[in-house]
C-alpha cells in the first residue's frame, strides 16, 4: 500500500512535513504539495475531487520506542527512552534539513503516551531546548477529529458515499481506541477509550492475545458498548471504518482494492485472518510482515480488540481507507478551510454541548433560549466584537452549560458547571478551547469578577478578551430569561450613542428582567462601552 511518487511535477512547492511522537514509535513524513492541475495529471497523489492541493510522498521514517510500554505500567517514561526519543528527533531533524526545511516548518504531534505523562511539560521543553521541534500534545477527541479529516480524504475518489449509510471509524493504537459514530456522514458521536495493546499488555503484565487478555478486552468493549447504546440504536451499521496498521495489514492479505485508497475486507475473512495471527508467535509476525518488534509484540492484542468489536456490530464488510494521523494533520495545514467539514465539525460541537446537558438533566429550553439570545447578541456586535465564527460556536455552547452544575447543587452552581465542563470531552474542541467555555460558565453569574481570579489571569490576553466578551454577552441573555419562562418571544436589538437597546415589545412585565440586568448588565457596558437598556 506504499504510495509511489510522481514524474509529472510542474509546479513545486516547499515541502511539508508532521511527526507524530505516539506510543510505539515516532513517524515522520515529509511530503511535496501539488497543485490541483498537477494532481490531476498525478494518478499516485492524494487528490480529492474539491481539493485545491494535493501531494507526494517525499520521504518517510518510522523508528519504534517504548514510551507506551513505560507510561501504562509506571506512569513515567525512562530517561534512556526520553534521550532516545531526541536521538530519533535529532535525526529527522537532519533529514528536514535535507529537503530545506528547519524544525520550526515540521508539524509534531504527541498522542496517549505524552499525554498521560507526568513529566509531559519537561519532555517537550526537553525536546525543544534539543532539538529545536516545538511538540503539542492532542488529546484523543482531537485525534478522531483528524482522523476523521483523513479518512473523509480517501472516499472521495470511492463508489461509497460516506453520505449515503452509517458508519464507524474505528482506530485502536498502542494506548487508546478513538471511535467516531456517523449518519449519513454527518458526525454523531466521538469517544476516546483508554484500551489499547500497550495498555492492556502492561496493565496485566502479559504479552500476547492470552485468555486473560481477551477476558479483559471483552468485558472493557462490553462496557463501553453500554455507554454507547444510545446513539449506536440509532445507526444502521452495514461496515466498519478501520484505521491503522493492523487493518491494513489484513486488507493486504484478506482483502480487495475498491478505490485508489480504500480496501474492503468481508467480515468472515477478517476473523479467519485474525484467528490466524493469534498463532504466530512475535518473530514470525516480524518475518512475515516486516514491521518492528514493538508493533509485532502488539498484533496479537491489536487484532482481538478489532475483532471484539466487529463482533459486537451487525456490519458484513470492514472498509479500510490508506492513511493515518499524520495526513490527517497534513489536510488541516495545507488545505484551504473547508465550509462543509467546518460546518459539520461546529454541528458535532452543539450536540455534544446539549448531549451533556440532558446527560446532567438540565433546563433545556432555558439553556437553548439563552444559547438564542445570546447568538443574536453576538451577530448585532459582530462588526466591532473582533471575534470570528469558532467564538460563535464556543458562545452556543457556553450558553447551553452554564447552569449545567445545577445538577450537583444550586448553590454555587456556576462552579459546578465548570467542573462538569473542564472534565468533560468535545469532538472538534481542544483542551483551550474548553477552558474557555468552562470559564465563561464560572463567571456568568453577575456577582463574579473574573480579573480578579489568579486562574484567569494566568491565561493569554486573546483568550482572557474572548471570555470577557462572550460571558459579558450571556450575562445579558441569561438575565432576559430569569424567571426561566422564556417569554419574550421576539427581541430587536439597536445601538444608539453609548446605549445598547433590547426592543420586548412591551407586551410583558419585565420588572424581573430589568433588576436582572442591572445586577448582571455591568460586565458588558465595561468590555463593549454600552449601557444595557430593556424598552
Amino acid at each position: 500500500m506504499a504510495r509511489k511518487k510522481s514524474e509529472t511535477q510542474k509546479t513545486r512547492a516547499k515541502p511539508e512535513a508532521v511527526i507524530e511522537i505516539a506510543s510505539t514509535g515516532v513517524r515522520l513524513s515529509i511530503v511535496e504539495v501539488v497543485s490541483q492541475e498537477n494532481a490531476a495529471e498525478n494518478p499516485n497523489g492524494k487528490a480529492g475531487n474539491a481539493r485545491s492541493v494535493s501531494w507526494n510522498t517525499l520521504d518517510r521514517s518510522d523508528v519504534p520506542i517504548t514510551f507506551g510500554a513505560e507510561i501504562f505500567a509506571t506512569g513515567q517514561i525512562k530517561q534512556s527512552s526520553i534521550s532516545q526519543c531526541i536521538q530519533i528527533l535529532a535525526r529527522y531533524k537532519e533529514q528536514l534539513a535535507a529537503w530545506g526545511l528547519a524544525p520550526q516548518d515540521a508539524t509534531v504531534i504527541a498522542t496517549s503516551a505524552l499525554r498521560e505523562s507526568h513529566d509531559s511539560d519537561s519532555i517537550v521543553d526537553r525536546i525543544f531546548v534539543r532539538t529545536g521541534f516545538a511538540v503539542r500534545i492532542i488529546d484523543g477527541i482531537e485525534e478522531s477529529r483528524l482522523m476523521y479529516i483523513a479518512v473523509r480524504e480517501c472516499f472521495k475518489d470511492s463508489p461509497i458515499n460516506l453520505a449515503g449509510d452509517d458508519f464507524i471509524i474505528l482506530e485502536a493504537g498502542g494506548g487508546t481506541t478513538e471511535i467516531t459514530l456517523l449518519k449519513k456522514g454527518s458526525i454523531v458521536g466521538a469517544h476516546s477509550f483508554r484500551l489499547g495493546a500497550a495498555r492492556v499488555e502492561r496493565r496485566l503484565g502479559q504479552v500476547g492475545a492470552t485468555d486473560t487478555t481477551q477476558r479483559y478486552v471483552r468485558q472493557f468493549i462490553l462496557n463501553s458498548k453500554n455507554s454507547l447504546n444510545e446513539e449506536l440504536k440509532n445507526l444502521k451499521l452495514k461496515s466498519f471504518i478501520a484505521v491503522g496498521k493492523i487493518p491494513q495489514i489484513a486488507a493486504l492479505y484478506v482483502g480487495k482494492p475498491i478505490s485508489t485508497f480504500l480496501w474492503e475486507i468481508p467480515r468472515e475473512k477478517f476473523f479467519e485472518f485474525a484467528n490466524e495471527i493469534q498463532n504466530y508467535s512475535v518473530e514470525e509476525c516480524m518475518a512475515r510482515f516486516k514491521i518492528s518488534y514493538n508493533d509485532a509484540a502488539q498484533m496479537h492484542t491489536g487484532f482481538f480488540i478489532y475483532e471484539t468489536f466487529f463482533e459486537l456490530s451487525d456490519a458484513k464488510t470492514i472498509i479500510v481507507p490508506e492513511t493515518n494521523l499524520r495526513e490527517g494533520v497534513l489536510i488541516s495545514k495545507i488545505d484551504s478551510p473547508d465550509e462543509e467539514l467546518q460546518q459539520e465539525f461546529y454541528k458535532q460541537i452543539s450536540a455534544g454541548a446539549l448531549n451533556l446537558l440532558r446527560k446532567y438533566h438540565g433546563d433545556e429550553s432555558h439553556a437553548s433560549y439563552v444559547a438564542k439570545i445570546s447568538l443574536e447578541i453576538f451577530d448585532e456586535l459582530k462588526d466591532e466584537s473582533a471575534l470570528d465564527k469558532r467564538a460563535r460556536v464556543l458562545l452556543e455552547a457556553a450558553a447551553m452549560l452554564h447552569d449545567i452544575g445545577i445538577f450537583v447543587r444550586m448553590e454555587n452552581h456556576h462552579l459546578h458547571s465548570a467542573y462538569i465542563i473542564s472534565n468533560s470531552e468535545f469532538f472538534g474542541l481542544g483542551k483551550s478551547e474548553i477552558t474557555i467555555i468552562s470559564e465563561i460558565a464560572k463567571y456568568h453569574r453577575g456577582h463574579a469578577n473574573p480579573q480578579d481570579e489568579e486562574q484567569f489571569q494566568m491565561l493569554p490576553r486573546a483568550e482572557r478578551m474572548m471570555i470577557l466578551k462572550l460571558t459579558s454577552i450571556i450575562r445579558i441573555a441569561d438575565a432576559l430569561d430569569r424567571g426561566h419562562t422564556q417569554k419574550f418571544e421576539k427581541l430587536k436589538f439597536s445601538r444608539q450613542k453609548d446605549s445598547f437597546i433590547i426592543d420586548t415589545g412591551n407586551r410583558h412585565n419585565t420588572v424581573l428582567e430589568r433588576r436582572a440586568l442591572e445586577e448582571k448588565g455591568e460586565m458588558f457596558e465595561s468590555v463593549f462601552g454600552y449601557k444595557v437598556i430593556l424598552s
